[in-house]
Protein backbone atom coordinates (compact mmCIF):
# COMPACT_ATOMS: atom_id res chain seq x y z
CA UNK A 1 0.00 0.00 0.00
CA UNK A 2 1.50 3.38 -0.91
CA UNK A 3 1.83 6.00 1.11
CA UNK A 4 -1.67 8.05 1.91
CA UNK A 5 -1.67 11.33 0.77
CA UNK A 6 -3.13 14.04 3.63
CA UNK A 7 -5.59 17.36 2.68
CA UNK A 8 -6.28 20.12 5.69
CA UNK A 9 -8.99 22.24 5.08
CA UNK A 10 -10.13 25.06 6.35
CA UNK A 11 -7.31 26.84 6.44
CA UNK A 12 -8.18 30.98 6.90
CA UNK A 13 -4.51 32.48 7.87
CA UNK A 14 -0.85 32.15 6.45
CA UNK A 15 0.08 30.64 9.79
CA UNK A 16 -1.71 27.80 9.84
CA UNK A 17 -1.09 27.07 6.25
CA UNK A 18 2.69 27.16 7.00
CA UNK A 19 2.30 24.65 9.65
CA UNK A 20 0.01 22.62 7.38
CA UNK A 21 2.86 22.75 4.82
CA UNK A 22 5.83 22.30 7.26
CA UNK A 23 3.94 18.91 8.60
CA UNK A 24 3.96 17.53 5.17
CA UNK A 25 0.48 17.83 4.16
CA UNK A 26 0.13 17.36 -0.04
CA UNK A 27 -3.00 19.62 -0.19
CA UNK A 28 -4.48 22.60 1.74
CA UNK A 29 -8.05 23.55 1.32
CA UNK A 30 -9.53 27.28 1.85
CA UNK A 31 -13.35 27.26 2.11
CA UNK A 32 -15.16 29.78 -0.39
CA UNK A 33 -18.76 29.05 1.24
CA UNK A 34 -20.30 32.08 3.16
CA UNK A 35 -22.13 29.57 5.75
CA UNK A 36 -18.97 28.27 6.71
CA UNK A 37 -17.38 29.53 10.09
CA UNK A 38 -14.17 28.36 7.89
CA UNK A 39 -15.05 30.47 4.90
CA UNK A 40 -12.23 32.56 3.60
CA UNK A 41 -12.23 36.45 2.38
CA UNK A 42 -10.56 36.70 -1.42
CA UNK A 43 -7.95 38.67 -0.15
CA UNK A 44 -6.50 36.14 2.42
CA UNK A 45 -6.93 33.46 0.74
CA UNK A 46 -4.87 35.13 -2.61
CA UNK A 47 -2.16 35.79 0.37
CA UNK A 48 -2.83 31.65 1.69
CA UNK A 49 -2.33 30.47 -1.66
CA UNK A 50 0.75 32.52 -2.56
CA UNK A 51 2.64 31.88 0.48
CA UNK A 52 2.00 27.96 -0.13
CA UNK A 53 4.83 27.93 -2.60
CA UNK A 54 5.16 25.33 -5.84
CA UNK A 55 4.40 21.85 -4.56
CA UNK A 56 1.62 22.41 -2.21
CA UNK A 57 -2.19 21.91 -3.99
CA UNK A 58 -3.99 24.85 -2.77
CA UNK A 59 -8.03 23.79 -3.23
CA UNK A 60 -11.17 26.25 -3.45
CA UNK A 61 -14.12 24.09 -1.91
CA UNK A 62 -17.34 25.42 -3.21
CA UNK A 63 -21.06 24.58 -2.43
CA UNK A 64 -23.59 24.98 -5.46
CA UNK A 65 -21.74 28.47 -6.55
CA UNK A 66 -22.58 30.81 -9.02
CA UNK A 67 -20.55 29.93 -11.98
CA UNK A 68 -19.74 33.93 -11.67
CA UNK A 69 -18.39 33.65 -8.54
CA UNK A 70 -15.78 30.28 -9.36
CA UNK A 71 -14.72 32.40 -12.15
CA UNK A 72 -13.66 35.35 -9.89
CA UNK A 73 -12.14 33.03 -7.38
CA UNK A 74 -9.72 31.47 -9.90
CA UNK A 75 -8.91 35.30 -11.65
CA UNK A 76 -7.67 36.47 -8.44
CA UNK A 77 -6.42 33.10 -6.38
CA UNK A 78 -4.16 30.56 -7.81
CA UNK A 79 -6.45 27.30 -7.54
CA UNK A 80 -4.68 24.00 -8.38
CA UNK A 81 -7.90 21.87 -7.40
CA UNK A 82 -11.16 22.66 -7.03
CA UNK A 83 -13.62 20.53 -4.97
CA UNK A 84 -16.93 20.45 -5.15
CA UNK A 85 -19.41 19.77 -2.15
CA UNK A 86 -22.76 20.38 -3.07
CA UNK A 87 -24.88 18.84 -5.80
CA UNK A 88 -23.11 19.97 -8.83
CA UNK A 89 -23.66 18.13 -12.22
CA UNK A 90 -20.69 16.56 -14.42
CA UNK A 91 -20.96 19.35 -16.87
CA UNK A 92 -20.91 21.95 -13.74
CA UNK A 93 -17.91 20.70 -12.56
CA UNK A 94 -15.90 20.35 -16.27
CA UNK A 95 -17.07 23.84 -17.18
CA UNK A 96 -14.08 25.60 -15.41
CA UNK A 97 -11.14 23.35 -17.70
CA UNK A 98 -9.83 22.89 -13.84
CA UNK A 99 -8.84 19.42 -12.15
CA UNK A 100 -11.85 18.63 -9.38
CA UNK A 101 -12.54 16.63 -6.47
CA UNK A 102 -16.25 16.10 -6.21
CA UNK A 103 -17.46 15.07 -2.76
CA UNK A 104 -20.14 12.55 -2.26
CA UNK A 105 -21.95 12.41 1.17
CA UNK A 106 -22.86 9.15 1.97
CA UNK A 107 -26.50 8.71 2.57
CA UNK A 108 -27.68 5.64 4.00
CA UNK A 109 -29.40 4.62 0.49
CA UNK A 110 -26.67 5.97 -1.89
CA UNK A 111 -25.52 3.30 -4.00
CA UNK A 112 -21.75 4.30 -3.51
CA UNK A 113 -20.17 2.86 -6.57
CA UNK A 114 -22.84 4.76 -9.38
CA UNK A 115 -22.27 7.89 -7.89
CA UNK A 116 -18.71 7.79 -8.35
CA UNK A 117 -19.25 6.66 -11.73
CA UNK A 118 -21.33 9.64 -12.81
CA UNK A 119 -18.13 12.28 -12.52
CA UNK A 120 -15.95 9.99 -15.15
CA UNK A 121 -13.35 13.39 -15.56
CA UNK A 122 -12.89 13.75 -11.54
CA UNK A 123 -8.93 14.07 -10.45
CA UNK A 124 -10.90 12.01 -7.53
CA UNK A 125 -13.90 11.43 -5.27
CA UNK A 126 -14.22 12.59 -1.62
CA UNK A 127 -16.22 10.44 0.55
CA UNK A 128 -18.29 12.12 3.17
CA UNK A 129 -20.42 11.74 6.40
CA UNK A 130 -23.97 12.74 5.60
CA UNK A 131 -25.97 15.15 7.62
CA UNK A 132 -29.56 16.15 6.48
CA UNK A 133 -28.90 20.39 5.17
CA UNK A 134 -24.82 20.31 6.13
CA UNK A 135 -22.57 20.02 3.07
CA UNK A 136 -20.03 18.68 4.93
CA UNK A 137 -17.44 19.42 8.25
CA UNK A 138 -19.68 17.86 10.26
CA UNK A 139 -17.28 15.99 12.64
CA UNK A 140 -18.84 12.61 11.97
CA UNK A 141 -17.85 9.63 10.21
CA UNK A 142 -19.95 7.27 8.78
CA UNK A 143 -19.35 3.43 8.22
CA UNK A 144 -16.01 3.15 6.56
CA UNK A 145 -17.11 -0.59 5.36
CA UNK A 146 -19.39 1.21 2.74
CA UNK A 147 -15.91 2.29 1.46
CA UNK A 148 -15.16 0.15 -2.19
CA UNK A 149 -12.18 -1.41 -2.04
CA UNK A 150 -11.78 -0.79 -5.77
CA UNK A 151 -12.47 2.22 -7.41
CA UNK A 152 -12.00 3.97 -10.85
CA UNK A 153 -11.02 6.82 -8.98
CA UNK A 154 -9.12 7.82 -6.32
CA UNK A 155 -10.50 7.92 -3.41
CA UNK A 156 -10.26 10.43 -0.11
CA UNK A 157 -11.83 9.93 3.11
CA UNK A 158 -13.00 12.83 5.41
CA UNK A 159 -15.86 12.94 8.24
CA UNK A 160 -14.84 12.95 11.78
CA UNK A 161 -11.42 11.78 11.32
CA UNK A 162 -8.63 12.88 13.98
CA UNK A 163 -5.31 11.73 14.97
CA UNK A 164 -6.82 9.05 17.28
CA UNK A 165 -8.64 7.85 14.40
CA UNK A 166 -7.40 8.34 10.92
CA UNK A 167 -4.75 5.06 10.96
CA UNK A 168 -7.36 2.96 11.67
CA UNK A 169 -9.70 4.65 8.51
CA UNK A 170 -6.75 3.87 6.36
CA UNK A 171 -6.24 0.99 6.72
CA UNK A 172 -9.86 -0.27 6.69
CA UNK A 173 -10.10 1.76 3.79
CA UNK A 174 -7.21 1.71 1.74
CA UNK A 175 -7.87 4.99 0.34
CA UNK A 176 -5.93 7.31 -1.36
CA UNK A 177 -6.03 10.20 1.07
CA UNK A 178 -7.72 11.48 3.98
CA UNK A 179 -8.76 15.49 4.03
CA UNK A 180 -9.48 16.67 7.79
CA UNK A 181 -10.75 19.94 9.22
CA UNK A 182 -12.35 20.43 12.89
CA UNK A 183 -10.06 17.15 13.76
CA UNK A 184 -7.18 19.13 13.94
CA UNK A 185 -8.65 22.51 15.41
CA UNK A 186 -8.77 24.89 18.50
CA UNK A 187 -11.55 25.99 17.19
CA UNK A 188 -13.33 26.60 13.56
CA UNK A 189 -10.98 27.83 11.07
CA UNK A 190 -7.68 28.21 13.74
CA UNK A 191 -5.98 24.80 13.41
CA UNK A 192 -3.83 23.41 16.48
CA UNK A 193 -0.67 22.73 15.21
CA UNK A 194 0.32 19.87 17.49
CA UNK A 195 -2.81 17.82 16.39
CA UNK A 196 -1.98 18.93 12.52
CA UNK A 197 1.42 17.42 12.99
CA UNK A 198 0.08 14.24 15.40
CA UNK A 199 -2.39 13.44 12.42
CA UNK A 200 -0.34 13.67 9.95
CA UNK A 201 2.43 11.34 11.40
CA UNK A 202 -0.13 8.59 11.88
CA UNK A 203 -1.41 8.70 8.78
CA UNK A 204 1.59 8.08 7.70
CA UNK A 205 2.51 5.18 10.12
CA UNK A 206 -0.81 3.54 8.75
CA UNK A 207 0.59 2.94 5.51
CA UNK A 208 4.59 2.52 6.64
Amino acid sequence: MSSVRVKICGITNIEDAMAVIDAGAEALGLVFYAASPRAVAMEQARAIAFAAGPFSVVTGLFVDADPEFVNAVLKHVPLQLLQFHGNETLTYCESFARPYMKAIRMRPELDVVAAIAEYPSASGILLDAYRPGVPGGTGETFDWARVPQQSVKPLVLAGGLTSANVAEAIRATRVYGVDVSGGVELAPGKKDHGKITSFINNARLATA
